[in-house]
């Protein structure tokens, strides 16, 4: 199996992109895939969520992005969630004006990735919310784009502008750029809008939309604050069976 290189993207906020990226991270894990994540967002949720201390990191995704580390040498390998970090703190921020400069720099993460793909089944990139320098790297060095997202009319927005934009990166720089995948997210069942909103995704993504959603838990939203995906914090929510059922699902069309 070739390595699979997905960015969590949505130019909303407030989706689940990162609860996305660390739980089907754990979940890939857990079915025994090798799994790298990287956190391209200055916040560093993703690095926090997997149990990694975001001030004491030496080498992360700003050194590799700059040139002053490798990937090898500065991911950080999360016991909770049995997948490796690239991880992120507030630093990365200035990566954004020190990167205008470089020549190539939307592909610095692409050519950073080349030399440890083999040891990754999965490289999974989490994405900020804001089409960024940042997000152009996550996005030229993947070759597929998993979106999460809640059903709410300004939702479908969202995921317009972000075809777009895949789009446009596919015809100027990534060729093998494409929607991978679009997943509900905080859903409801019950509501109407919820089901409203399924039915036009469908009419427009077709196979594109994940049958798998994942419900609102609190359980999903409590375990990041303890270091840990929700296979780590309670293997048996239902938040934490949806994002292994989701794995499950991905695995089936790779």
């Amino acid at each position: 199996m070739t390595t699979k290189i997905i960015a969590v993207a949505n130019q909303k906020g407030g989706v689940g992109k990162t609860t996305t990226v660390v739980n089907l991270a754990a979940s890939l894990a857990h079915h025994g895939k090798r799994v790298l994540v990287i956190d391209l967002d200055p916040q560093g949720n993703a690095t926090t969520g997997s149990g990694v201390d975001k001030s004491s990191i030496e080498s992360g995704v700003y050194q590799v992005l700059l040139g002053e580390a490798e990937v090898k040498d500065a991911v950080i390998h999360s016991e909770a969630g049995g997948y490796d970090v690239l991880a992120a703190n507030r630093t990365l921020a200035g990566a954004e004006v020190e990167l205008v400069q470089e020549i190539a720099r939307e592909m610095r993460l692409k050519n950073a990735l080349e030399p440890v793909l083999a040891d990754y089944d999965f490289v999974l990139i989490d994405c900020p919310p804001t089409l960024t320098l940042l997000t152009l790297n996550g996005l030229v060095a993947a070759e597929g784009v998993i979106v999460p997202m809640v059903c709410e009319y300004y939702a479908l927005e969202g995921i317009s502008d972000l075809v777009a934009t895949v789009r446009k990166i596919r015809q100027a720089i990534n060729p093998r750029l494409d929607i991978l995948a679009i997943v509900r997210t905080l859903y409801d069942s019950r509501s109407r809008l919820s089901q409203e909103v399924t039915e036009q995704l469908q009419a427009h993504f077709g196979k594109q939309l994940f049958e798998t959603t994942i419900p609102r838990s609190v359980r999903l939203a409590e375990a990041p604050s303890h270091g840990l995906p929700a296979l780590a914090y309670d293997g048996k929510a239902k938040g934490t069976l949806a994002y292994l059922a989701l794995a499950e699902e991905l695995l089936a069309r790779s």
